[in-house]
């Protein structure tokens, strides 16, 4: 049985795509790469195809009708058959001697019988543009060089959200925790690791620095212009995230608190961009956001209102602009956009 499975959605990404199987390469036959032609019309597929000829052994293709990024990624986990499982992104890839280490780490773990529900390792915002690069590690958060609970983590900054870039889950809990993101939507990645937290019980952090998290395109999701573009989409992931489970009945203490953070930041970034645009219909939809959560959840809504973030998002005037900046910046950080 591979050991790790790794979902490449690829869109017309014949441009950088190789660079992602290159570096995925190197993990040798403890790897499982699959990779999801959703819909490309350039030579993503021929690419693929001819990657599948020459690793046949290791890498596998689907085509699909375009159906976005989440059900490329569904596609991926339908299919997978590694002990575990990571989405790399086409634009994206690995750092080599980190993914070796990863692998070493989690045969450790599978040959000494011990249950590991998700990895965490290191990412890295890479701006070629400005020659710059940002790790994103969790020193400060997660214990070290042990398997650990939920019982042990300690305080999460802001900026050290988990997020689908840091994170390697046990291929089996996102089949049975019903994972399905929805299809031909942005921003899928929060669901993909929100959704599983109340299933994980054991955890391992390795501090490498794994992924590489590709800033620069036009077309970016997370390229500010199109964040504001695509506001709707934020919204209606963070609706689902909001009835994927009631957060304020889940008895861990720390489990509890982590998915209310989550969940408080991604009704900052919604309100952020919905407080920037200042348009009548936007500052409308900001409050049926907020009401929306109140209707659905009072006492998730009153917990994240509460909040310093929940709460400045909802200030009036001069301070309440303030207030925003801050969660602007915040939102770079965690969302890494341009």
């Amino acid at each position: 049985m591979k050991l790790l499975s790794v979902a490449i959605p690829c869109y017309n990404s014949a441009a950088y795509m190789k660079r992602a199987v290159e570096t995925l390469l190197t993990g040798g036959n403890d790897m499982e790469i699959i990779i999801v032609d959703d819909g490309s019309v350039d030579d993503t597929a021929k690419i693929a195809d001819e990657y599948a000829a020459r690793y046949p052994d290791i890498v596998s293709v689907f085509h699909q009708e375009n159906g976005g990024h989440g059900e490329a990624v569904n596609t991926g986990l339908l299919h997978a058959k590694g002990l575990y499982f990571k989405v790399v992104d086409s634009d994206d890839w690995v750092n080599e001697a980190a993914l070796r280490k990863v692998l070493q780490k989690l045969r450790e773990l599978v040959e000494d019988g011990k249950s590991l529900d998700l990895m965490l390792a290191n990412y890295v915002y890479e701006k070629p543009s400005i020659n710059k690069h940002k790790v994103m590690d969790y020193k400060t958060a997660l214990p070290q060089d042990r398997i650990f609970t939920w019982n042990d983590i300690m305080f999460f900054k802001q900026s050290q959200q988990i997020i689908m870039h840091a994170a390697i889950y046990r291929t089996k809990l996102l089949k049975d925790c019903g994972l399905k993101l929805p299809k031909h939507t942005f921003y899928v990645d929060n669901i993909f690791v929100y959704h599983p937290l109340p299933y994980v019980k054991t955890m391992y952090y390795l501090d490498v620095n794994l992924y590489r998290y590709f800033i620069g395109r036009d077309d970016q999701s997370v390229n500010e212009k199109n964040m504001i573009k695509r506001i709707d989409q934020q919204i209606y992931i963070t609706k689902i995230m909001i009835d994927d489970t009631d957060v304020m009945l889940i008895k861990n203490k720390k489990l509890r608190n982590y998915m209310i953070k989550y969940l408080c930041m991604m009704m900052t970034v919604s309100s952020v961009y919905l407080i920037r645009e200042n348009t009548e219909e936007s500052l409308a939809k900001k409050q049926e956001l907020w009401d929306y959560l109140e209707k659905s959840n009072k006492r998730l809504h009153h917990e994240i209102h509460n909040r310093f973030l929940g709460r400045s998002m909802n200030l009036p005037g001069k301070v309440g602009r303030v207030i925003v900046e801050v969660g602007y910046k915040i939102s770079k950080k965690i969302y890494g956009f341009s």
